[in-house]
């Protein structure tokens, strides 16, 4: 058998470590012959992630070892917000490729599961002009959950955009055929109307008979949407919109992974409509519907990338397991995201905490020749600040490796019969002397540097 017990990262498949850690209790006969040699990585690479691993009790005991050269010190940064990490990122990969460092596929950014910022990247990155492909996902605003409701929100700012009204007016299911929207369509067509112009007169359509009175109720309740887009701010409008349309109750009833993914990044989403009215607020200005979605619409159409192209990957560290890069990125290495509230407070915590580790080693083990790990004190997830302390993992690699200093923090005692709910509220908990409103400063940042492009694009035209 041939098997890294350091690198078992899919519990959650059915994967189980202690087929390797029990083989010779079944096999007492069999000869044990380490392969610690390692080919890839610098030495200083290899030491961080020893570190990081020895930490573990549930291993066998081995330590990886090169002849590649010591190599640079990781990168170790520590940001305010989760935009001005990301904007580093950025700018770092910009600097080595225009240097001739590296090209952009050289470069990866990891995150695991738990991480709210791959939109943060997407964005930074479109804005940056630097090619991007995201390995095992779609692009943000390409997923169905966000389409959806970026849908909801145009059509109650205006119902101009026909295929956006099309997409959602059996979101929920209403039991609107497609016989039913076609004779619609070809009344809107013979009048010179718009889609939901049509549908607002469905009782005039002779052709849909009895079929008129399902589509009442969604001409009512956009009608109702937009009367309440007066008085609301865009993410208590979309709050609403999720409220009562069910659209969250449904995929929670679910109940899968993917489900909860799609229950994430709605949560994202109401991050960036709070961080675009956080602007509006600061630089007093209105926040409107149509503001945000202009805003949106800056970012949302990316075109996609062939596989011939060059482009820096992002991608989870699950998805990374046997990869190697010249140059690393660990975004998101903070308490609460890696490892998770998940795994903090399960109760094999123990356990969990030791599957995640792995990830961190094999996060780690990915670069060849550079690392840069970094975090945020405080992030936006469903549209409040959250604040996070540096990840643990990040604590147990030798300081003398990182070229940053981790800013030492109290002890904090995690509970032991602790529910999920009252972990997130301990761990979003203010730090003792922090300010009770919170400085403005997530996403809002990314939302005002595209308003400064704007007005540079505006003079120059």
């Amino acid at each position: 058998m041939v098997g890294d017990d350091d690198q078992s990262i899919y519990k959650f498949r059915g994967a189980n470590i202690y087929n390797i850690l029990n083989f010779e209790k079944h096999f007492p006969n069999a000869r044990v012959i380490k392969l610690e040699q390692n080919y890839r990585s610098t030495q200083t690479i290899l030491d961080a992630a020893n570190g990081v691993i020895k930490n573990n009790e549930g291993r066998k005991e081995k330590a990886l070892w090169t002849e590649n050269g010591t190599g640079d010190k990781i990168d170790f940064e520590q940001f305010d917000t989760a935009y001005e990490e990301a904007d580093y990122i950025a700018k770092d990969i910009r600097k080595k490729v225009e240097a001739g460092d590296y090209q952009y596929k050289d470069c990866a950014i990891f995150v695991s599961y738990e991480c709210p910022v791959t939109s943060f990247f997407e964005e930074r990155f479109v804005i940056s002009g630097i090619p991007y492909k995201i390995v095992g996902g779609v692009n943000f605003y390409a997923r169905k959950e966000i389409k959806d409701l970026l849908c909801y929100l145009k059509t109650i700012d205006n119902a101009r955009d026909d295929l956006a009204v099309r997409r959602i007016i059996n979101v929920p299911k209403r039991g609107i055929g497609a016989t039913t929207l076609n004779r619609v369509q070809e009344y809107a067509d013979a009048h010179d109307i718009s889609f939901y112009n049509a549908l607002r007169g469905a009782e005039e359509i002779t052709t849909l008979g009895r079929a008129a009175s399902k589509i009442k109720p969604f001409v009512m309740f956009i009608q109702s949407m937009r009367s309440k887009a007066e008085i609301l701010g865009v993410s208590e409008l979309l709050r609403d919109i999720i409220e009562q349309t069910g659209y969250v109750t449904e995929l929670e009833a679910e109940d899968t992974e993917e489900a909860k993914a799609r229950i994430e990044n709605i949560d994202e989403l109401i991050s960036k409509a709070a961080a675009y009215e956080d602007v509006c607020e600061e630089n007093g200005e209105p926040a409107s519907l149509s503001g945000f979605l202009e805003e949106v619409a800056l970012v949302a159409d990316i075109d996609s990338l062939d596989e011939d192209q060059d482009y820096v990957i992002l991608m989870t560290l699950h998805s990374a397991k046997g990869l190697e890069f010249p140059q690393v990125y660990l975004a998101g290495m903070e308490d609460g995201l890696f490892p998770s509230y998940m795994s903090i407070v399960a109760d094999d915590a123990a356990a969990e905490l030791e599957e995640e580790r792995r990830l961190a080693y094999v996060g780690i083990t990915r670069a060849k020749q550079n690392l840069a790990i970094t975090c945020a004190k405080q992030r936006m997830v469903r549209g409040e600040t959250q604040y996070n302390k540096v990840s643990r993992f990040v604590k147990e690699i030798p300081r003398e490796l990182l070229s940053g200093a981790v800013r030492k923090e109290k002890e904090h005692k995690e509970p032991k019969a602790a529910t999920y709910q009252q972990a997130k509220q301990i761990f979003r908990a203010k730090p003792y002397g922090m300010p009770q409103k919170p400085e403005k400063s997530l996403e809002h940042r990314a939302i005002r540097h595209r308003s400064a492009i704007r007005k540079e694009t505006a003079s120059d035209t």
